[in-house]
């Protein structure tokens, strides 16, 4: 388990994080996102010690990284993975050579580190390439391997920093997806460093929004795109308003896997409504959906009463 105290970290006169509090669980897959600059990756290296910061406490499963000399937490660091953006890999090495790398740098004998590195390669799905050089290899089958790599001292924490960043749409999907696999197969804790929010919806538990270096949002994935914060409007842009219609009452509605709610209200409120705007995106195994319709002002308060009543939120919206 990591617990983050009242984290604060400067460079100088600027304060990058500024008391920083949360709390991520074993097995648990834990988005952090914001715009560039908000502090995001200084916040994933003072995870893993790789930077130090001036107030507050970081403690995993115990240690506390501030507590310890540089020897300590390097043999600490053993318990955390990580992987970029751009998958570091050395391209002078082949795959199982950046696999093992780790491993010889610990001192594991031959025997093991044959057997540790194919298991891994089977488990990235990316045996057939053991003997090839990161040249030759797509830049999903480099994630691949570098997610291999990053797994090869059996860590309890994997951090991404921008982990997908770098792919296309569809490779992306299946390196998510694999994230996930190991997550789960594994019960290790995932720390997602992302801006892109369609990566928090896919395989993210819960998520904070940092803002000049403060959370200004966390919770749920799910209550966080039904609560619609300040934060999460910031970041994404009111990017409704614009197909909001000029006369009688928008409301936006937002629903978790509840795509039936609007029928059923229109059916036993007996009214009529137009959709103005309408978005639905996939979250984990489920769905996420926000739509704005177009009601009678007369018939504001009964819907109101109905989705407040079915626990659906809503706000009325205002065209420009």
């Amino acid at each position: 388990m990591i617990e983050i105290r009242n984290l604060q970290k400067s460079y100088g006169d600027i304060k990058v994080l500024k008391n920083i509090n949360l709390t991520i669980q074993d097995g648990e897959i834990y988005g952090l996102v914001g715009r560039s600059g908000a502090g995001k990756s200084t916040l994933l290296r003072c995870i893993n010690g790789l930077e130090k910061y001036d107030l507050g406490s970081v403690k995993i499963d115990g240690f506390e990284i501030s507590q310890h000399s540089d020897h300590e937490i390097r043999q600490f660091r053993k318990n955390i993975g990580m992987i970029f953006q751009h998958f570091s890999l050395m391209e002078r090495k082949t795959v199982y050579q950046n696999v093992a790398l780790p491993l010889e740098c610990w001192g594991y004998n031959k025997g093991e580190i044959d057997k540790r590195v194919r298991e891994l390669l089977k488990l990235v799905d990316i045996e057939d390439k053991i003997h090839d050089k990161p040249r030759v290899l797509s830049g999903g089958q480099k994630q691949r391997v570098a997610i291999a790599r990053a797994l090869s001292l059996n860590p309890k924490i994997l951090l991404c920093d921008e982990a997908t960043s770098a792919l296309d749409p569809k490779t992306t999907k299946a390196i998510l997806l694999l994230l996930k696999k190991i997550s789960e197969s594994l019960g290790i804790a995932v720390v997602f460093v992302t801006h892109q929010m369609a990566v928090v919806r896919a395989i993210c538990h819960k998520v904070s929004i940092l803002e000049d270096g403060e959370i200004m949002a966390n919770g749920t994935v799910g209550s966080i795109f039904l609560n619609q914060p300040q934060a999460l409007k910031n970041l994404l842009g009111d990017e409704n308003e614009e197909f909001i219609a000029a006369t009688g009452k928008n409301i936006r509605i937002a629903y978790a896997d509840n795509s039936q709610i609007l029928s059923a209200m229109a059916k036993e409120l007996d009214i009529g409504f137009s959709i103005a705007w309408a978005k639905v995106e996939k979250y984990r195994d489920g769905v996420l959906g926000s739509i704005v319709i177009n009601i009678d002002e007369g018939n504001v308060q009964k819907v109101g009463d109905y989705l407040t009543a079915a626990g659906v939120k809503w706000e009325a919206v205002h065209s420009e």
